[in-house]
């Protein structure tokens, strides 16, 4: 089990690592070179921009600027000067209020620390339980556990003593605990409802405040989807219903479209060149494959003009989506019965998505639609019915991935256990009994290993998420943020304490009767603290410290930078500003909440590990705020019950954790006392969300009253119908300015033939016809063609290559 070396030895290499790579994220930052890594927000806002001095060329790379290295910490105060109101104006609400959750674990966690400290710790150290229990398997940082108290004090004999209170201590600590988190808790409900409602108040006119998503429309034989929904809403909503826009399956255009914009970043590419050197026409060389007379396979390369190879490219592209929406908006295979719909006023929107529209509470079932960029588009297409099946599978699936991921749970457990190793493998035993590697096994690797599984769960998660038919990138993110909350609690809590005690106390198990088991059980959980201490310097020193960083990004962008960037927007694909990833950040902070409070009256030595990680993370993410990352979405914090819910169910787990370990130290008849804590909570939790979860729902018609108000008096002409017209039409069917053109506008290419000589068959051309035709397109021919070349007619090439640029039958060899 690992002890204060052990400890001591992890915390080095974590601060080690941690001090390591905030350095080189000090340095790297300050370089030219690497600012559209580390401001890539300030960069797509346009407030910055690469340097164009008349410097030396070594400046637009390298910071030669001595006073700036020694100024390398400065952007610690920087991350912490920006105030809250500017944070949401310049990255959102959404952003600010994820920072409050680091926040929370500041406030609730500082002053538990210090009351654990100057409390809980002398009376658990000034105990010796642990030294008469010689069936235990321990270590010296257990003797600051509850572990070290000794059984069936609770109740004070009529000989008083000090040692007949200390489980007394625990007890009111548990209560004193629990209530300044309820309080802190409350006070942040409080604040985030206000913060919202004032976001909703002041922000500018959006899309979604005027739009519902309906579905399950049901079919009629005489109306189309589009008649169906236009009738009902001019039916019973007449005073407010201002139009729609029906919901198509066009995931397979998106395809099409998706490659229509490689087409047109590519023209832009050559067209950039050309503008460079108008004196030479950009080239590419493309390959034709045709049949000889004995029909043997032959290839012919082909050089063509590469701005209007790709010109006609985008306008074929172009024809195809446009023929293909027609065919999807005629074709009923492809009309989901769903539809956005949008009304005059934001007080018509809120009575629509926030009631019930026909008996059938089945039918016509409406709800608040996404912001646009929230859009999920490609589960619109799955049908309402079929929704409550995939909910069923991803559960049992869900349930299947929980219980089998115990088998790596258990294996990381094992390797905590220098004992467990050693019986595996005893020709290890020399080797790890080194007191190096010893301290490097229980005190650091454990954690890493654990990290390094649950590297891909936030995928697989993700797509089962998705497989549910969530329509909102924030659902997705809420849902599967959910789903790992779960199997943290389940798997990496509940599972390394379950697997870790049976290991480290499997010797204690098999020599002992059944009725001593559980009091070794309740006896060894606290000691499972050293554990979660190596996973937190893991995870929440080294880890953080490494976001900050941007190694994979930065890596990444250079490799985009110097193979993959063609255009300017090719480089701000290649910056990749990423996003505050909530399915896998929130619950991580949740793990440490439970942590926190699940420890803090048992085992209070944990606490400064989690109080370093949430002020650690604090300013790391303000900083990646402010400077890096680009929210793709905004939802007004509508995460927050789920927030506040995580935490909740944090108390409650640490509280009947603490009541399970009590009722082992034969504690029988004051243990009942931690039940109407647990039953305040609950009650407390049922509060906060009748009071405060009904502003992250719904929107009050009140707010929506002054809202309009406002708007009608400082916009009175406002064409609202046109600004809510494509706002949800599906991005395959965005509006562009080249569908709009002609098919008699194609550029249409000249053939120059090249007169089969050796130099041409080489792929050169001649001075003479380089100068007169450089800008046209001209043909290479392979050296086993050039007898085939001469016995083919003129004719017989001028269909060859008319073919090539009408049907586009080539590829791309460039």
């Amino acid at each position: 089990m690992a002890t204060f070396t052990d400890i001591g030895v992890a915390a080095a290499m974590n601060i080690l690592s941690a001090l390591g790579f905030l350095m080189a994220f000090a340095l790297l930052r300050l370089q030219p070179i690497n600012g559209r890594v580390y401001f890539t927000k300030w960069y797509l806002n346009g407030e910055r921009s690469s340097r164009t001095h008349s410097g030396t060329f070594i400046h637009k790379f390298i910071n030669l600027n001595p006073r700036s290295y020694l100024r390398f910490l400065e952007w610690m105060p920087a991350a912490l000067k920006m105030s809250e109101l500017e944070l949401i104006e310049h990255a959102g609400l959404d952003s600010a209020v994820f920072l409050r959750i680091y926040l929370i674990g500041l406030k609730i966690f500082i002053p538990i620390t210090i009351l654990a400290f100057f409390v809980l710790v002398p009376v658990n150290w000034t105990n010796s339980t642990l030294k008469n229990l010689n069936s235990i398997q321990y270590s010296n940082i257990d003797h600051l556990s509850i572990s070290n108290v000794p059984a069936g004090q609770f109740i004070p004999p009529k000989d008083v003593c000090i040692n007949h209170f200390v489980f007394w201590v625990h007890l009111v600590m548990a209560y004193v605990f629990t209530f300044w988190s309820c309080y802190v808790l409350l006070k942040e409900y409080k604040i985030v409802m206000a913060m919202r409602l004032q976001f909703l108040a002041s922000v500018e006119r959006r899309p979604d405040q005027f739009t519902v998503l309906v579905r399950n429309v049901p079919p009629d034989p005489d109306e189309s989807v589009s008649e169906l929904v236009e009738h009902f809403f001019l039916d019973n909503h007449p005073d407010h219903y201002l139009t729609h826009q029906v919901v198509y399956n066009a995931n397979k255009i998106a395809k099409l479209v998706n490659e229509r914009e490689h087409m047109e970043n590519w023209r832009d590419f050559y067209q950039l060149k050309y503008d460079r050197n108008p004196s030479k026409r950009p080239t590419i060389k493309v390959l034709w494959q045709i049949m000889t007379l004995y029909f043997l396979l032959n290839f012919l390369f082909i050089y063509v003009d590469a701005i209007d190879f790709y010109v006609s490219k985008i306008d074929k592209l172009s024809k195809e989506v446009t023929t293909k929406q027609e065919n999807i908006k005629t074709n009923p295979k492809h009309i989901m019965p769903a539809a956005f719909v949008s009304f005059r006023t934001r007080w018509g929107a809120a009575v629509c998505a926030q009631t019930q529209q026909t008996r059938n509470p089945t039918l016509w079932l409406t709800e608040w639609a996404p912001e646009p960029r929230d859009i999920y588009w490609q589960n619109l297409s799955i049908s309402f019915v079929s929704i409550t099946i995939r909910k069923l599978i991803v559960a049992v699936a869900f349930f299947f991935l929980t219980f089998f991921f115990m088998i790596p749970i258990t294996f990381v457990q094992s390797l905590a256990n220098i004992e467990g190793i050693e019986k595996v493998a005893p020709f290890l035993k020399p080797l790890i009994e080194v007191p190096v590697i010893k301290s490097f096994i229980q005190g650091f690797l454990p954690g890493i290993i654990l990290k390094i599984f649950l590297i891909l769960l936030p995928m697989i998660l993700m797509l089962m998420s998705k497989f549910e038919g969530f329509v909102s990138l924030s659902a997705l993110q809420r849902r599967s943020a959910s789903k790992y909350y779960i199997f943290l609690l389940v798997n990496v809590f509940l599972g390394s304490i379950i697997a870790g005690t049976a290991f480290e106390q499997l010797n204690s198990f098999i020599h002992q009767s059944a009725n001593e088991i559980p009091k070794t059980i309740g006896v060894s959980i606290p000691m499972k603290a050293t554990f979660f201490i190596t996973y937190i310097m893991v995870d929440g020193w080294a880890g953080i410290a490494g976001e900050i960083l941007r190694l994979k990004p930065l890596i990444f962008f250079y490799f985009k930078n110097l193979f993959l960037v063609k255009t300017e927007k090719d480089r701000e694909k290649a910056m990749d500003p990423e996003s505050i990833n909530f399915a896998t950040s929130e619950p991580q902070i949740q793990l440490y909440f439970l942590l926190g409070l699940v420890y803090a009256a048992v085992t209070p030595f944990l606490l400064p590990f989690i109080l370093v990680f949430f002020a650690l993370a604090y300013v790391v993410f303000r900083h990646q705020i402010i400077n890096v990352y680009d929210q793709k979405y905004e939802t007004a914090a509508a995460f927050w019950p789920d927030v506040h819910g995580h935490i909740i169910t944090a108390l409650v787990i640490s509280q009947l954790l603490l009541l399970g370990l009590l009722s082992t130290q034969h504690a029988a008849k004051s243990t009942p006392l931690l039940i109407p804590l647990l039953v305040l909570t609950i009650w407390f939790h049922r509060f906060c969300k009748n009071r405060y979860e009904p502003a992250f729902v719904k929107y009050p018609l009140q707010e929506a009253t002054m809202k309009d108000a406002l708007e009608r008096e400082r916009e009175p002409n406002l064409d609202l119908k046109a600004y809510l017209r494509d706002a949800y039409a599906h991005p395959a069917f965005k509006k562009r300015e080249d569908d709009d053109k002609v098919a008699g506008d194609e550029a249409e290419l000249e053939t120059i033939w090249c007169p089969p000589s050796t130099s041409h068959a080489r792929g050169h051309q001649s001075p003479a016809s380089s100068a007169a035709h450089d800008h046209r397109p001209y043909l290479m021919l392979s050296k086993n063609n050039t007898t085939l070349i001469n016995s083919i007619s003129l004719f017989f090439q001028i269909q060859i290559h008319d073919f090539i640029i009408n049907h586009q039958f080539f590829y791309q060899l460039s």
